[in-house]
């Protein structure tokens, strides 16, 4: 049983008014949908530019799956709002039996000891040397990957993934083997490659170095590298076998969501495709990733000097133009010899005169024109020289494979009929991740949102890349897919930027990071309106920002059966938002991460340090289980087993 709220709907007079405002603003997008993160349900009451009120059929009831609203239907059709209450314990706890609860508190409060967080890898292993593998895994089973972790193979977690289904609750499914070697065995490995790439050492050491150099270059040390990759490079034979793994993970969510579907929609799932998660990293050689990131990080801050010397700076990059004609100019001052003017004419047409950001990266993305146009200026030296660096044979034909890899999986997806999650990663692969699954969403992103990319609103940037990729989205005719998430690699970004003395890419503090989240879900959520083609995932485990999602979607005319917004929360933890949420008829999905126990090991690892903040904070969590917990003493059903 779900809790909602159901409000009038506005009159024809008010939705027309609403949509007319919302219409002629926008592009101007808001620069704060929230003051603080303490009550962001109520921003931008008014004073909102949203409130375009699209048509929509009734809310189904939350046992079936939703069809989208039809794109022709009256502006004053009465729209249900939509409220979920996060208070109702025993609601969002049905799917779990008294001893899961009783495990979810002790793994919290663990989880909340700084000394047990900090020190996780050395407690696991020293428990595996005390226990014996056997034991220890069963101890780990009944505690820590038993909470986090849904099982060892894709058969194991079958039972997991079907009852969270039943209960309104999707899944992401992540194959969450990772590497655990020291910085010495990393080291050794990043040789033992580079010399079997070499070949008859025709690159060798200067590989090598020139591969740190792009790294120091992006604010990077090697050391930093090695500590923070989950896949580490060792052949491409190794990168066929992520792929591989990677496929078997998409094939088994497709199998996972497709059997006995009138057995998963009988409490309130309103849809029933799967999603599955891949790393980048897995694919290819991470130092084509550090490179092209860099190719794509000069292009842009060249693009910003060259608005700056038209007198366009200081304007958000979308609204930023160079006049052709001065750029022509410009460029011939500084060196260049290759014909800007002539080559944005003939792809713009003759009433082109002028280009903006998306133009201007347009050209990295024509190999033909990269030798002629693509240089740079070296304020050092004073002269221009190449952007692309000179790859070798071999470091092209891996660089085309990591491609190839991409290629494949977004095939298996839509065969399978799975969406294809890419993370994010660190800030100096992230560049060239997204461009990568930006080449991935054009081919495969016409009809329907099969590759979502991930956008860590922790970062300055993050307004910037939404805002430009969705209006790259728009030209070119595809579906704009995100998920949003604050970002996971806060203390490595932070202490890297302040070992290398560069700024620091993230967000100042939460707060902040809070703003920049719902100021780009905002933006997202305004083009659903809009346009009915981009999806989004807010993967979150802020309630308040669930809440904000919540009543932008209610301002906007947004029905959870349109299947437009999805909930994402790590498998283990927040609860008491999720399950409320999919009982309710929102598509929520949990990120379901599996593996054997012994090589999980370093994912857990690593999300304890992640998550530190949050469990050291989960203070309601905690207190709704308790209260749970108590609510079945007294009225005897502590032995409680949910029925599905």
């Amino acid at each position: 049983m779900f809790w909602v709220r159901t409000l009038p709907a506005p009159t024809r007079a008010n939705a027309e008014i609403h949509l007319e405002r919302f219409l002629s603003h926008r592009r101007l997008r808001s620069t704060v949908t929230s003051g603080s993160t303490a009550r962001p349900e109520t921003a931008g009451r008014g004073k909102s530019r949203s409130g375009a009120r699209r048509a929509s059929a009734p809310l189904q009831s939350p046992g079936k799956c939703g069809e989208a609203g039809g794109d022709g239907a009256d502006l004053s059709s009465a729209a249900n709002r939509i409220s979920v209450d996060f208070e109702r314990s025993q609601e969002a706890y049905r799917s779990k039996d008294s001893l899961e609860l009783l495990r979810s508190l002790v793994v919290f409060k663990l989880c909340s000891y700084n000394f047990l967080v900090d020190n996780n890898k050395e407690i696991m292993d020293l428990g595996q040397k005390i226990l014996g593998q056997k034991v220890f895994d069963q101890l780990m089973k009944m505690t820590f990957y038993g909470q986090f972790v849904a099982g060892e193979d894709h058969l194991s977690i079958k039972p997991l993934i079907q009852k969270n289904q039943a209960f309104g609750v999707g899944s992401v499914l992540d194959y969450s083997v990772e590497e655990d070697i020291s910085q010495t065995e990393a080291r050794q490995k990043e040789k033992d490659s580079c010399v079997s790439a070499a070949g008859d050492g025709s690159i060798g050491e200067d590989y090598r170095e020139r591969n740190r150099g792009a790294g120091k270059r992006l604010g990077d040390s090697q050391g930093e590298a090695i500590r923070a990759s989950a896949y580490f490079y060792a052949d491409e034979a190794k990168c066929d076998q992520h792929m591989e793994t990677f496929m078997k993970c998409i094939k088994a969510a497709a199998n996972l969501f497709t059997s006995e579907p009138n057995h998963f929609l009988s409490i309130g799932e309103s849809s029933i495709d799967g999603f599955s998660a891949i790393k980048m990293t897995a694919l290819g050689r991470p130092q084509l990733l550090l490179q092209f990131s860099e190719v794509l990080v000069k292009w842009g801050r060249f693009f910003t000097f060259l608005a700056s010397q038209q007198g366009k700076d200081g304007t958000e990059a979308l609204e930023q133009r160079l006049e052709l004609t001065q750029l022509q100019e410009l460029m011939i001052r500084l060196g260049a010899k290759g014909d800007f003017h002539s080559w944005f004419i003939g792809k713009k047409g003759e009433s082109a005169g002028c280009i903006d950001i998306l133009d201007w990266n347009s050209l990295i993305d024509d190999r033909a024109r990269i030798p002629d146009l693509l240089f740079v200026p070296n304020v050092k030296l004073g002269k221009l020289e190449p952007l692309m660096p000179k790859f070798t044979v071999e470091e092209e034909n891996q660089l085309k494979r990591i491609l190839q890899r991409l290629d494949v999986l977004a095939k298996c997806a839509v065969e399978n009929g799975v969406r294809l999650m890419v993370d994010a990663e660190q800030t100096y692969f992230q560049p060239a991740i997204s461009k990568l699954t930006l080449d991935a969403q054009r081919i495969y992103n016409r009809e329907k949102p099969v590759v979502f990319n991930t956008y860590q609103c922790y970062l300055k940037e993050a307004y910037t890349n939404v805002t430009m990729d969705i209006e790259l989205s728009k030209r070119e005719g595809w579906c704009f897919a995100a998920k949003l998430v604050r970002g996971a690699y806060m203390y490595q970004e932070r202490e890297r930027a302040e070992e290398l003395q560069y700024e620091d890419p993230i967000n100042p503090d939460y707060a902040s990071t809070s703003r920049m989240y719902h100021r780009c879900l905002s933006y997202v959520l305004d083009e659903i309106a809009l346009s009915r083609k981009a999806n989004v995932m807010v993967a979150s485990h802020n309630e308040d920002t669930v809440k904000y999602t919540l009543t932008r979607m209610n301002e906007l005319g947004l029905l959870p059966a349109e299947n437009k917004v999805f909930f994402g929360q790590l498998l283990g933890m927040c609860d008491q938002i999720s399950f409320p949420l999919g009982q309710a008829g929102f598509s929520v999905y949990k990120y379901v991460p599996y593996g054997p126990v012994s090589e999980v090991m370093p994912y857990l690892s690593r999300r304890a340090q992640e998550n530190r903040g949050f469990m050291k904070g989960a203070q309601k969590e905690r207190e709704l289980l308790w209260k749970e917990l108590k609510r079945r003493l007294v009225s005897g059903e502590l032995l409680y087993r949910p029925a599905y």
